[in-house]
């Protein structure tokens, strides 16, 4: 298997983000989850494409996940005494289907954590839906700890997690 090739996306690929995006959210629903059961913020990835903060990972050519990775730190989750200029902030991560356990996700998240430590930041932070236990653990065997669970009515995602920055959860591609 080849490595994987990641760059900022470009606003022409809009389509291609929110392609990804809904398979992701297609799968979850075969599977009774109901994280992303709404059509993508497309106003918001855009302003992050053109900000580049929204990345592709392409193999052999093709497009096989998004990520974006950004210092915007959710003020409703992450408070002062967190320190949210001390870490960069993982968003709307997908990788399609059939890449799916292949670890693209554990390689983007390892990648994002390089990036962090490059910016000088001490964390790479997300926060995720909040009863969501396949994806909490997902996140913890890539290294993550759970920071705590941000409760609002209004809000599905609040699970906050967190891992050094620089570190790698040793998977290779």
């Amino acid at each position: 298997m080849t490595d994987l090739f990641v760059r900022p996306g470009r606003p022409d690929e809009l389509g291609t983000v929110e392609t990804l995006l809904l398979e992701a959210s297609s799968w979850l629903a075969s599977r009774g989850i109901d994280q992303w059961q709404y059509p993508p913020h497309r106003d918001r990835i855009m302003t992050a494409l053109h900000q580049g903060v929204c990345f592709l990972a392409f193999e052999d050519g093709e497009p096989i996940a998004t990520i974006q990775v950004d210092d915007f730190a959710d003020p409703e989750f992450w408070t002062v005494a967190d320190e949210p200029d001390t870490a960069l902030y993982v968003h709307r991560m997908a990788v399609t289907r059939g890449s799916a356990g292949a670890g693209v996700g554990a390689w983007l998240l390892d990648w994002a954590a390089s990036r962090a430590a490059r910016c000088g930041k001490q964390w790479l932070r997300l926060d995720a839906w909040k009863d969501n236990e396949g994806l909490h653990s997902y996140y913890k065997g890539a290294g993550f700890t759970l920071v705590r669970v941000v409760d609002l009515p209004h809000r599905r995602s609040g699970a906050l997690f967190q891992r050094p920055s620089g570190s790698r959860v040793g998977v290779t591609r």
